[in-house]
């Protein structure tokens, strides 16, 4: 890969790794239902009315507003309240092992010795975090664990629908995702207009912050390096972002960083590594007779 193009793919998983910051710091200023609705409801306004979707496309999107927009995302910013942020970002990586058991169970993929290594390596991670103090409470990690499970489920429905251009998915689910999150908020939270008053700098941020860089800016690139190079090399990328979220998160929001979370959080890593990346041998040259 280009260099240009390296570090292109490098700031993504920076925008992606703050991205973890910033909700962090929103959902603490905001109620976290809430900022999940501005935030689609933003991403909307930008990107629905220039795009379209068609028939065949639309019961798949209402399937995925529910499963990613009224599901993943809410349990991440409810779960993110209670974690830290390295932590956080660990155990929402767990979507590719609960993604890599659905497809051998519903799409019928064979897992192989690699995979099931990978899965035992990434699973094995998160009982070492679970032994140390830096896991959230057990409330916060099972909304954090069900949200990477929800976006495994829309992983697979995205496989099985019909062809929908990234950014016109973006903008559909969250148009349909915004009454079902609104639901949420209204029965779970409360004051939500005085909290709107009330809000800083760093719950409107944690809402621009999330539309424009998370959503729209960095999937926008992300789908463009895929379709300029192989998946092979782009994909990997994606193991430092919970790298990236464990540095900033003792950097910015001074979350402790202990032997449990390095050994855990190494372990995860690896196992998303053995699970996402396949291995060749060099073959060696036949000699020259």
């Amino acid at each position: 890969m280009p260099l240009k193009d390296l570090l292109i793919g490098l700031g993504i998983i920076a925008i992606w790794a703050f991205n973890i910051i910033v909700i962090k710091l929103g959902v603490e200023d905001l109620p976290p239902l809430l900022v999940t609705v501005l935030r689609f409801m933003l991403v909307a306004v930008l990107v629905v009315p220039f795009t379209r979707i068609s028939r065949q496309q639309f019961p798949w999107i209402l399937l995925l507003a529910v499963t990613f927009g009224g599901l993943h995302f809410p349990l991440l910013f409810l779960g993110l309240q209670q974690s830290e942020a390295g932590t956080g970002a660990l155990l929402v990586q767990m979507g590719t092992p609960f993604a890599t058991l659905l497809a051998a169970m519903f799409l019928k993929e064979k897992l192989g010795p690699r995979r099931v290594v990978g899965l035992i390596l990434a699973f094995g991670g998160v009982v070492v975090l679970a032994g140390g103090p830096s896991l959230p409470p057990p409330v916060s990690t099972a909304l954090l664990l069900a949200s990477a499970f929800f976006w495994a489920v829309s992983t697979m429905i995205i496989k099985l629908a019909p062809p929908i251009a990234p950014l016109t998915m973006t903008g559909w689910i969250s148009l349909f995702a915004i009454p079902l999150v609104a639901l949420g908020s209204w029965i779970f939270e409360d004051d939500q207009w005085l909290a709107l008053h009330q809000a800083s700098w760093a719950g409107w941020g944690a809402v621009v912050y999330t539309a424009l860089m998370s959503s729209i800016a960095a999937y926008g690139l992300w789908y463009w390096l895929l379709q300029k190079h192989p998946v092979s090399r782009v994909v990997p990328l994606t193991l430092l972002m919970p790298v990236f979220a464990v540095i900033l998160g003792v950097w910015l929001l001074d979350d402790p960083l202990g032997i449990n979370k390095v050994a855990g959080g190494v372990m995860v890593v690896a196992g998303l590594a053995v699970i996402n990346i396949r291995f060749r041998r060099q073959r060696k040259p036949r000699p020259v007779s």
